[in-house]
């Protein structure tokens, strides 16, 4: 995301970009390959404290004071330095985090495999009736169109002026599309409960391809009466980012753990281990070099000067990746990591 939030001006690359309604781009994959990832840690760490015995209260705050935490970054953060509660944007990408993380992590605790399923299931069966049963006002029920939506319905009735400055009217982060949201976090957490039941590498990979190929192929069966959808997290886009996470993951996992190229990807591990404090860096950087005038005479002078207008916008991108690796490095360096 720090590559493709922080583009130079003019043209970008079509995977760099978020699909503009229905389809889906490699931009849009990882938004919801975090919040799988953090459904797969969540089974990993907190499955192994309740086994030894950790106080399930304890670890109920310790989630509670977590998203708490995370939310309050994202709703502030954002509009700093210039915050303004009356217009505030109250979600966004570290609030849908949050709320997911919450929400998922309290079922979590006080459910077993099958009542995960079920709430899994149950989350995407809500939405689905709201999205294609709801009379919603000037558009009926069914519509999915960016003009008329229950979400977007929902988001004027809740969230009027208080939304995503690019739109006004509607926001990506909204109530309604953050139903299937935390059903890919409950992705992440079945899986992690595979990864935990077996221990043999090559048992694990077959799980994570084979579990991976039948959620793509339910996914593209859902698309044909749900289209793939970021901005409303359609149920299709849920099943079909939790496919494309197991299939990558067990590439990862083949690379890394079974033939022992983990080594290679030391620079993911780098900027991972302060994922959401780069994140928020990223968003400081670029409101510095907006508001200096450095962005524009980097891209100017440095980028433009040396190839076309969408690869300067790529180059642009990428100094911004380089400057916040760095800073990922000394902090990893020095064993300074963020934690919550």
């Amino acid at each position: 995301m720090i590559l493709v939030n922080n583009p130079g001006p003019g043209p970008t690359y079509a995977p760099l970009e978020h699909a503009e309604w229905h389809g889906w781009t490699f931009t849009d994959t990882v938004f919801p390959f975090f919040l799988w990832i953090v459904g797969v840690a969540m089974t990993l760490s907190t499955a192994r404290r309740m086994e030894r015995g950790d106080d399930r209260g304890a670890l109920l705050r310790h989630t509670i004071q977590r998203a708490v935490i995370i939310f309050l970054l994202g709703f502030l953060m954002g509009p700093f330095p210039n915050i303004d509660f009356a217009t505030i944007r109250v979600p966004g990408v570290l609030q849908r985090i949050a709320v997911c993380y919450l929400i998922a992590g309290v079922i979590f605790l006080f459910t077993k495999v099958r009542g995960q399923i079920a709430w899994l299931v149950g989350l995407n069966a809500l939405y689905w009736g709201l999205m294609t049963l709801y009379p919603t006002p000037e558009c009926g029920p069914g519509s999915l169109t960016k003009e008329c939506n229950f979400a977007r319905y929902v988001d004027t009735q809740f969230l009027s002026g208080h939304m995503w400055r690019v739109t006004k009217v509607w926001d990506p982060e909204g109530i309604v599309s953050t139903l299937p949201a935390i059903g890919t976090v409950f992705f992440g957490i079945l899986t992690g409960h595979l990864l935990r039941r077996f221990s043999e590498p090559l048992q694990r990979l077959r799980l994570l391809l084979g579990s991976g190929a039948a959620l793509l192929a339910l996914a593209y069966v859902l698309a044909i009466w749900m289209p793939f959808n970021k901005n409303l997290w359609t149920t299709s886009y849920s099943v079909l980012m939790a496919g494309l996470a197991s299939l990558l993951f067990g590439a990862w996992y083949y690379l890394s753990d079974v033939r022992g190229f983990g080594q290679w990807f030391r620079p993911f591990e780098i900027f991972g281990s302060n994922a959401i404090l780069m994140f928020l860096l990223s968003g400081a950087l670029a409101k510095i070099a907006l508001r200096s005038g450095a962005g524009a005479s980097f891209h100017q002078n440095v980028c433009l000067a040396v190839t076309s207008p969408i690869n300067a916008s790529l180059l642009y991108a990428l100094a911004n990746v380089l400057i916040l690796y760095l800073i990922a490095w000394a902090l990893w360096r020095k064993q300074w990591f963020l934690k919550f």
